[in-house]
């Protein structure tokens, strides 16, 4: 699962991630500038129509976003986001977005974050990233 820096920034995250915990989201890979988070869509995750409410497949792409780009252990965040519903998803439906780096300058990078149902497109995500100062754990000699 990913390369060992990546995954001591992700479980020190993840320790507190209670909104994509409590969302009962899983983290499948992690490596540097990538990951993987996966999560079941629950009764209580449809909206009116009776599909997956757009904010939580929104909510699993920023959680697979933010764990990619916080990879190289610089804290990290989206400067701007926005996500494109391709197909519905449905109650029961197990999603996976994965994250991967596209390009990054200075302190920017742009992500993107695909959103599928086994090999179904659900959802295409850009994130935009802004690093600041600090790291999430100490770097290892």
């Amino acid at each position: 699962m990913g390369d060992d820096l990546a995954n001591r920034v992700a479980a020190a995250m993840w320790a507190e991630d209670s909104a994509s915990a409590g969302l009962g989201m899983r983290l499948v890979e992690v490596a540097e500038g990538m990951a993987s988070v996966e999560m079941t869509i629950r009764d209580d995750m449809a909206n009116g129509h009776g599909m997956a409410h757009g904010g939580f497949i929104f909510c699993l792409a920023d959680s697979a976003f933010a764990f990619a780009c916080n990879s190289r252990n610089q804290v990290t965040v989206a400067q701007a986001c926005d996500i494109v519903f391709v197909a519905p998803a449905h109650r029961g439906d197990l999603l996976t977005a994965t994250a991967t780096e596209r390009t990054s300058f200075g302190r920017n990078a742009v992500y993107d974050v695909t959103v599928r149902r086994g090999d179904d497109v659900i959802a295409e995500f850009r994130g935009r990233s802004r690093q600041l100062s600090g790291t999430i754990v100490e770097e290892q000699a």
